[in-house]
């Protein structure tokens, strides 16, 4: 079988039988915003729903391009200055792993390769290796804010590149890249002819307040970008299943890919049909208070996590600017002989203190780990105390 996750292979080895059964379980693992129970979708979302319902329209299947008026308002809500996009340019998806499933397809055949960002959300990997597709690793800089390391990338192009994925802002590194770099890497794919997969499924969800996310398409009118998005973290609505490709293409490159992406959205029999019918009514209610609040409490949340890890002697943190999750580096010389790399580091710490962190590896990033920021603060509290007496204890004598 080529369907391989590696989440699931390191993650299956931290089993629940082997926390402290002294010690609750405390997860700060899981990439959902809503199984914490401290963050709410707005009322409206709710609504919407509702209404959609109610009226009866939304029970059957959809076109698998997705229902016009769901398409429509994607359409008009991420229209830019520089990118007038119409219906036609939209693609509804079976939430945002849908949407990158289809492009990565559309774009490349078995036996070409893409380019991923290391570290990066392993579900990439996943999906290029079950199509035989060859996945290449760019290196992000720990160093200077996560950016893109592009003479590791420029070494990697093949004949058989087909496409270059960036995510904006970072799972796993909360990482929000400036309109400089964003240029940067765009001049890059326009020296290689690359299209580009913009992963923007935490579009907005950054939390500068003086500052406007900024679209990679918003920077070109020449390279081709197929923006990949959705409901299910700036709603709070995961299980929702509904995401978006939209086709930024001024040039007309991707005329004859359109076919293809059309072709693969017939796999599956269209995305949630009750919320699409709800999306032009989510995105006209939901007032800009909720996104700003929801901001303001992963902002403080974030913030919190790199004060407390940057008092952990063995640890550092790069303070996160925007998404909902945080890179932690592991110090291992500063361990004991039972640490000496992340996984057994988190393996160790489940054991101890019943603490669930996800390991670098999993993101291709040895002596990482990576963990969510979206608890409430008392978890949030308790669990990094846990982890600071962990690391007391094992600190090298």
């Amino acid at each position: 079988m080529r369907t391989v996750n590696p989440i699931r292979q390191i993650v299956d080895k931290l089993r629940d039988e082997d926390m402290n059964p002294n010690k609750s379980k405390l997860s700060l693992s899981i990439g959902d915003p809503t199984v914490f129970g401290n963050l709410k979708t707005d009322k409206m979302v709710e609504e919407a729903i509702i209404k959609a319902v109610q009226e009866g329209k939304c029970n059957g299947y959809a076109p698998s391009m997705g229902r016009d008026d769901a398409r429509k308002a994607v359409a008009t809500r991420y229209s830019l200055k520089n990118h007038s996009v119409k219906m036609s340019d939209v693609v509804i998806c079976s939430g945002a792993s849908g949407a990158l499933d289809i492009c990565i397809q559309a774009l490349c055949n078995e036996g070409d390769e893409i380019l991923l960002p290391q570290p990066g959300f392993s579900l990439y990997t996943t999906l290029a290796g079950s199509k035989g597709i060859e996945a290449k690793y760019y290196n992000l800089k720990s160093n200077d804010a996560w950016k893109v390391d592009l003479e590791h990338a420029r070494s990697l192009v093949t004949s058989k590149t087909r496409a270059i994925l960036v995510n904006n802002p970072s799972n796993p590194c909360g990482s929000v890249y400036d309109a400089a770099h964003l240029k940067d890497i765009i001049n890059f794919a326009e020296e290689f002819k690359l299209p580009i997969i913009a992963d923007e499924i935490y579009a907005d969800m950054i939390f500068d307040e003086t500052e406007k996310f900024i679209h990679m398409a918003e920077l070109t009118d020449t390279v081709p970008i197929l923006s990949v998005g959705g409901i299910a973290k700036q709603f709070l609505v995961p299980g929702y299943r509904v995401g978006w490709i939209i086709i930024y293409d001024k040039m007309g490159y991707m005329n004859q890919l359109r076919d293809g992406i059309q072709r693969l959205t017939t796999l599956i029999l269209g995305a949630n049909t009750l919320v699409q019918g709800a999306l032009p009514y989510i995105f006209e209610k939901v007032e800009p208070s909720f996104y700003k609040n929801l901001n303001r409490s992963l902002k403080e949340s974030s913030d919190y996590t790199a004060e407390r890890i940057s008092n952990i002697k063995g640890l550092s943190a790069i303070r996160p600017q925007g998404a909902m999750y945080c890179m932690i580096g592991i110090d291992i010389d500063m361990f004991d002989d039972q640490i000496n790399d992340d996984v057994e580091f988190s393996s160790l710490l489940l054991k101890e203190e019943s603490l669930i962190v996800l390991p670098g590896q999993c993101f291709r990033m040895k002596n990482f780990f990576r963990v969510v920021t979206c608890p409430s603060k008392n978890d949030l509290v308790e669990a990094y105390d846990r982890l600071e007496q962990f690391c007391a204890r094992h600190l090298r004598k």
